[in-house]
């Protein structure tokens, strides 16, 4: 979710679900350490819980960004072993560590001892060749030695020559029951579940045989499918929000961050899929991509936009 999950997103999933867990986007150590780390590190306290996920291969430099990470309010730090891009190839890190797991439990290891709030890690079932379920146990075993009680395992392998990023989401065969088999194998350990999953209904049925869903590019293209999440996954009472609230609760937030020299599509990208699927979803879409890059361009526009579609 490189470049998708940044704090504008999360932001505005948090309107739609109270409780589900946010994630960041991959966040490098070097990024961290040698950037602008209010950049990568803020947050609306509104987001809670929220965690912090991480790319890289230095115990020391993830103890350290681990460090910052529970300074800054996280609440748990996530370590990114499953991305299989060619830059985070070329970092070591991602979906490569996968094939050394004694390093990803010194890294483990090395965050735990830095921080109190939950180090986690989320994975592939494989890499390459390295795709047994023999070195799938392997790797679970050495690294929940380290102290990681919970694994987010994305149900496929992944490739690291010869298919790009988004290849590797799509032809790699989904094994859910390889990551069903983890948890019957791994009960002392919390195992949920990524990958291919794209609503409610699926997700329960998943949580009869893992602790947890993680959902993806499902709920970024289609975040209204998170409105039933409280209810039906959290089991939480309550009035249901609407999409209009949604839009009245965003634009406090817009208009803050207008004064503080955000552009606002930085925000409005985030929120083209609020009505997916409902009519008048291609003229809210064209509405807030081609005016959002305006100069003059202010919240009125979102309102405006939402106006068309909420009569």
């Amino acid at each position: 979710m490189l470049d998708w999950t940044d704090r504008y997103c999360r932001y505005f999933l948090r309107l739609i679900s109270r409780h589900v867990v946010l994630y960041t986007e991959m966040v490098t150590t070097g990024a961290i350490l040698h950037g602008n780390r209010a950049r990568f590190l803020d947050f609306d306290p509104s987001e809670h819980p929220v965690a912090l996920q991480l790319g890289g291969s230095d115990p020391k430099e993830l103890a350290e960004c681990a460090g910052l990470g529970q300074t800054w309010g996280y609440d748990e730090i996530n370590l990114n072993v499953g991305c299989p891009s060619d830059r985070v190839q070329s970092g070591r890190f991602g979906a490569c560590l996968m094939a050394t797991p004694q390093l990803v439990s010194d890294c483990v290891k090395a965050m735990r001892d830095r921080v109190s709030v939950d180090v986690t890690v989320k994975h592939r079932i494989g890499v390459d060749e390295h795709d047994s379920y023999d070195e799938l146990c392997e790797f679970i075993g050495t690294v929940s030695e380290a102290g990681c009680n919970t694994f987010i395992v994305h149900a496929r392998k992944a490739w690291l020559q010869g298919l790009s990023p988004k290849e590797n989401r799509e032809i790699p065969p989904l094994s859910y029951a390889t990551v069903h088999r983890l948890k019957r194998d791994f009960p002392q350990l919390e195992v949920i579940i990524n990958g291919g999953i794209t609503s409610l209904e699926q997700a329960q049925r998943q949580l009869e045989h893992v602790d947890g869903v993680m959902i993806g590019r499902e709920a970024y293209h289609n975040p209204w499918m998170l409105a039933e999440a409280d209810r039906v996954i959290f089991a939480k009472t309550g009035e249901a929000v609407t999409r209009g609230q949604v839009v009245a609760s965003l634009i406090p937030f817009v208009e803050k961050e207008l004064a503080a020299g955000t552009p606002i599509n930085r925000i409005t990208r985030h929120i083209l899929g609020l009505f997916h699927g409902q009519p008048g979803a291609r003229k809210w879409r064209r509405m807030l991509s081609e005016q959002s890059h305006r100069p003059n361009a202010t919240s009125r526009l979102i309102m405006q936009a939402a106006e068309e579609i909420i009569r």
